[in-house]
């Protein structure tokens, strides 16, 4: 059984943007919304981990019959103690890995990762590695183990890097300037996709 599932980060402060970024509009969706259906296609299954302000992406999770919302408790860890918390739910072979402010990910970015081997997986665009991560599940008890960070994990373990033509898998909201860039971004790239 080729079952893929997903996790999609979305339990942080948003501190930087000074706003709650799963909820802030791209288009006609959310951040949070536009991350989830990048990925949508490609998984049976996908666990949005939430912690601050639960509260506002439980109306987002539930119009996505795949999508389960998890509380992670110690979100105020970091974004590890998510990454924990979301390989618990996993019963896949295989699972997509991205924190939910990566909202313009390609889904040939997904289709292609599907299709490399290997027990991690990691998009390239213009030679720097980004978002999602693929990964095999029998690694999710040696991650647990761990107590720095998943890149940390990542980078010791070594990856399978596959080359896409996709810079969303750079573009993430860590200001209120990366959000209006990636604003612009959509727009250019939806005016060309028209054309």
């Amino acid at each position: 059984m080729n079952k893929i599932e997903g996790i999609i980060l979305a339990a942080g402060y948003s501190a930087r943007v000074k706003a709650f970024k799963m909820t802030l509009p791209l288009g006609e969706k959310t951040v949070l919304e536009s991350c989830l259906q990048g990925m949508l296609d490609f998984c049976d299954k996908i666990i949005v981990i939430g912690g601050y302000q639960v509260e506002k992406i439980i109306p987002i999770v539930k119009a996505y019959p795949k999508v389960e919302l998890v509380y992670n408790e110690n979100y105020s860890e970091g974004m590890f103690s998510s990454v924990k918390k979301g390989l618990s739910y996993i019963t896949s072979k295989r699972f997509f890995l991205t924190p939910g402010d990566y909202p313009v990910i390609s889904k040939d970015t997904y289709r292609v990762m599907l299709n490399t081997v290997g027990e991690i997986v990691v998009p390239v665009y213009d030679g720097q590695t980004g978002h999602p991560a693929l990964l095999a599940s029998y690694l999710s008890q040696e991650i647990g183990q761990k107590e720095a960070s998943l890149k940390e994990f990542i980078n010791t373990k070594g990856f399978t890097t596959v080359t896409v033509d996709d810079e969303g898998i750079l573009l993430d909201i860590d200001t209120w300037e990366d959000y209006l860039r990636i604003k612009d971004y959509l727009r250019v790239h939806n005016s060309g996709r028209k054309g």
